[in-house]
């Protein structure tokens, strides 16, 4: 049997037992138990599934395990917690910006990786930065107005 992968997740060292091959978003949800993360098209398509790899905006459902070992993971659990929310969470939550919340881990996180980076961005950047995220409830306008909020809030 192979020794296990060193996986950084969220802060903490993770070993995992699994085939390096194995997609990341199977990685969290089925060995760590993160069951934020979601599966949505499998193909890059929907954003459901985002987490942030080294600061940027990754797809686990194409990530392997391989291509994460040795590299900072950040899963939606590892952003706020339900005592403490991470501005980007309350401000989903002030401005309704979900429905179902199927899409609002993904978001949360993709919006996260664009504020990491860019800490007062435009309606346009936030527009781009989220473009490969679905929301078929149709809140788009209410994630561009929370994402406004936490970057207010988050502004030294």
């Amino acid at each position: 049997m192979a020794e296990p992968v060193s996986l950084r997740v969220n802060g903490a060292e993770r070993p995992v037992d699994a085939d390096p091959a194995t997609p990341l978003l199977y990685v969290l949800r089925d060995h760590l138990g993160l069951k934020g993360t979601k599966y949505g098209c499998g193909v890059e398509l929907c954003g459901t599934c985002s987490v942030i790899l080294d600061g940027e905006r990754a797809y686990a459902c194409t990530t392997t395990l391989a291509e994460a070992a040795g590299r900072d993971v950040v899963t939606i659990e590892g952003i706020g917690t339900p005592e403490a929310l991470h501005p980007l969470q309350k401000a989903f939550l002030d401005a309704h910006a979900y429905q179902c919340g199927y899409c609002t881990p993904g978001l949360i996180v993709a919006a996260k990786a664009l504020l990491d980076r860019t800490p007062d961005p435009d309606e346009e950047a936030i527009r781009v930065a989220l473009q490969d995220n679905l929301c078929r409830c149709g809140t788009h306008g209410r994630i561009i107005d929370a994402v406004r909020q936490a970057a207010r809030e988050m502004a030294p």
